[in-house]
Formats: C-alpha cells, sequence, structure tokens
C-alpha cells in the first residue's frame, strides 16, 4: 500500500513524499528505486524516461536524439528541468545523478555508491562486455559528466554533503539495501529539516 506520510506534517500534505536517489553507474540505483516504487506505490522518474518522452515530441528516435542531445547542452538543462517539475507530484522517487542538488526541498536524498571493481563487473554483467572495457567506459563517463555538470550548473557530482543517507551497495545484495532504505523512510521524522536550509553540521547518516 502507498506510504503514508504524517497529516501533522506543517506545510505538507497529507500522503505526500518526496525522495532522490543519486548514485554512479553500477551503483544500484535503478534497482532500490523499483523496489521503492513497488513497495510504497511511489511514481519513478528518471531521466532515461524525460529523455525517451522528449525524443518522442521530437519525433526522433531514441539514438537520433542522443546525437542531438550531445550537440545541445540545453537537452540537459530540460531533462533537469522536468525532474524538477516532477517533484511537485506526491510520492514519487526521483532518480537521477544531479537529484538531490535539483530537487533542493525533497524529504529524503540518498546517495549509493560501491568501489570502482565492482561497479565495472555489475555493468558488465548488464551490457555482456568485458570487466576491463566495462571499467574504462565508465571512467571516461564519469570524468566527462563531472566535468559537463560543473560547467552547467556549477555541481562537483564529488561533493555528497548534501544527501541524507549514503550506502556502500557493495555490501549487501539488493534486498539488503532496501531493506535499509526501508528503515529510514519509516521512521523519517516530521521535525526534519529539508532542501538548503539544512543545518550543515548536522550528521548525515553513512552506511559503509
Amino acid at each position: 500500500m502507498p506510504f503514508e506520510f504524517p497529516a501533522e506534517v506543517i506545510g505538507m500534505p497529507k500522503n505526500c513524499l518526496v525522495i532522490t536517489v543519486s548514485g554512479l553507474a553500477g551503483s544500484g540505483t535503478t534497482t532500490l528505486c523499483r523496489n521503492l516504487a513497488r513497495h510504497y506505490g511511489f511514481k519513478h522518474i528518471y531521466a532515461g524516461l524525460i529523455f525517451r518522452q522528449m525524443a518522442r515530441e521530437r519525433g526522433m528516435t531514441l539514438k537520433e536524439f542522443q546525437e542531438y542531445a550531445e550537440l545541445h547542452p540545453e537537452i540537459d538543462r530540460e531533462v533537469d528541468r522536468r525532474q524538477v517539475e516532477a517533484a511537485r507530484e506526491c510520492n514519487v522517487v526521483i532518480e537521477g545523478r544531479l537529484a538531490g542538488w535539483m530537487v533542493k526541498d525533497a524529504d529524503l536524498k540518498i546517495w549509493l555508491d560501491a568501489p570502482m571493481r565492482v561497479r565495472a563487473e555489475r555493468v558488465a554483467r548488464r551490457e555482456g562486455t568485458t570487466v576491463e572495457e566495462a571499467f574504462m567506459s565508465i571512467a571516461e563517463r564519469e570524468k566527462g559528466n563531472r566535468k559537463r555538470y560543473l560547467n552547467l550548473y556549477g555541481i562537483d557530482v564529488e561533493d555528497l554533503s548534501i544527501y541524507d543517507l549514503i550506502i556502500d551497495t557493495s555490501k549487501w545484495g539488493p534486498g539488503g539495501v532496501f531493506a535499509i532504505v526501508k528503515a529510514a523512510i519509516d521512521h523519517l521524522s516530521p521535525d526534519g529539516d529539508t532542501g538548503s536550509g539544512r543545518d550543515p553540521r548536522k550528521k548525515k547518516m553513512e552506511v559503509v
């Protein structure tokens, strides 16, 4: 059944929760988001879904639109804008590398991580490549993405200070990661601060 957030939360409609899940390739963000959506009845919003919608709007195939987006940085901005717009809905889990940065007042911001080798092994299994090929591809893509995010928004994705919950997913399977996040959601304090107004001195929860 859908998650029911305490009705007494000031300024928040009943049954309304916004969660962001971010992480690097192979960290398990999509699996976690799908499990959260299935368990709580959340709507799962992710960049890939928005990207496909935009391709259809322009009458392009996904491959054509990907090539177009590489030459038009405004596409990245539009994808991010639509993610922020989606956060106006209730009971959504938003998956994206910059979701935690873009949705400043999310109720819970999660970052998933794992050692590079572990992530490369996962990506290699998923895409049918060698671990070495996956390792090099991930390293190159992440270097380029970091530079692009700095240029577009002045955001350093290696700055994890904005996240409430950081999990090393190499230590648990999908069920274990879900159990950790479920416990965080089920015990989320209605008095907790959200968004950019948080006290930066507050200790974050890190599960490594």
